[in-house]
């Protein structure tokens, strides 16, 4: 509008000034040619006004128009701009919703797998026994004695063939079988029996320190003190399936829940450190992921970091 308003005003003037020599009384002396001339081209010039005026007016009714739809344009797309903004929030979270939910079921299919091992071993354990059992079902019976009629062999039953297809008494060992006892541990572990399951993990890694499922049961034994909220001896449970068992499967799962057990206990910068190792070690895995996820959760920058 000032646009507007400035290219008026000369118009205006030369306008006026049209209208006075018109308006300016001529002496009958002075009505010559060149008078007549004169207030002809003030005629046609106040023409060239008028035409110029509707000129300049419809144009800038379209420069108006085109402003305003500009104006419009420019609110639809900031419209545009904030729902799609929106819709990446939206999508941003959903993400990271599947990726929790996602990780802990492969944590759960781990758990799965190996229970589905521990049963097959028990299976081929049970197989190889009733083999044993016929073997010696077929096997003929020893019935020689030595002087003083006692048995040959003092495991060995007196005389006759065994009860039962059996070739006589087991040895005494004292070590609980490891499948069953795992199994026992695994199963009262899933049923929240703590105490009962935290004793025969403890019997695994006790009884058979070199087996796999003794690294397992050490990790079990930690997650027993998560879940009880026992940070400390939860650190000790994981760093030892970390230092005696790196190769288990659950070692990245290990060292996600020792950082974050020691940052539930105010050791920040330990617990930092071993989710940047994490990441370095195991950076495909799930657990990696929920790394990073605590790592921007606190506004920590990850960073490559020395091995333990």
């Amino acid at each position: 509008m000032k646009i507007v308003k400035t290219l008026r005003t000369p118009l205006l003037a030369a306008a006026a000034l049209a209208m006075f020599i018109a308006a300016v009384p001529v002496p009958a002396h002075a009505t010559s040619k060149e008078i007549i001339e004169l207030q002809t081209q003030v005629q046609q010039l106040l023409d060239m006004m008028q035409r110029l005026q509707s000129t300049m007016d419809t144009r800038f009714g379209v420069i108006q128009h085109l402003v305003e739809q500009t104006a419009d344009n420019a609110n639809q797309m900031n419209a545009t701009v904030n729902t799609l903004q929106q819709k990446i929030n939206a999508q941003s979270d959903a993400t990271g919703n599947k990726l929790d939910t996602v990780s802990g079921q492969v944590q759960s299919l781990n758990d799965s797998v190996d229970e589905l091992k521990s049963r097959l071993a028990k299976l081929d354990k049970s197989v190889q026994d009733l083999q044993t059992q016929l073997q010696t079902i077929q096997a003929p019976p020893t019935n020689s004695q030595p002087a003083g009629g006692q048995p040959a062999d003092p495991n060995a039953p007196q005389g006759g063939n065994p009860p039962n297809g059996a070739s006589g008494a087991p040895p005494v060992n004292a070590a609980p079988p490891l499948k069953d006892t795992y199994q026992a541990a695994y199963r009262d572990y899933m049923a929240a029996h703590y105490d009962v399951a935290a004793s025969e993990f403890q019997d695994v890694v006790h009884y058979y320190p070199m087996d796999d499922l003794a690294g397992t049961a050490q990790f079990y034994l930690g997650e027993i003190a998560y879940r009880q909220l026992d940070f400390p001896d939860a650190i000790k449970a994981y760093g030892s399936v970390l230092e005696n068992f790196p190769g288990n499967p659950k070692a990245p799962a290990a060292q996600l829940k020792e950082g974050l057990s020691m940052i539930q206990i105010n050791k920040r910068d330990s617990g930092i450190r071993e989710l940047r190792q994490l990441i370095q070690r195991h950076p495909q895995t799930p657990e990696a992921d929920q790394a990073r996820r605590k790592l921007n959760s606190m506004g920590v920058r990850i960073s490559a970091s020395p091995n333990r």
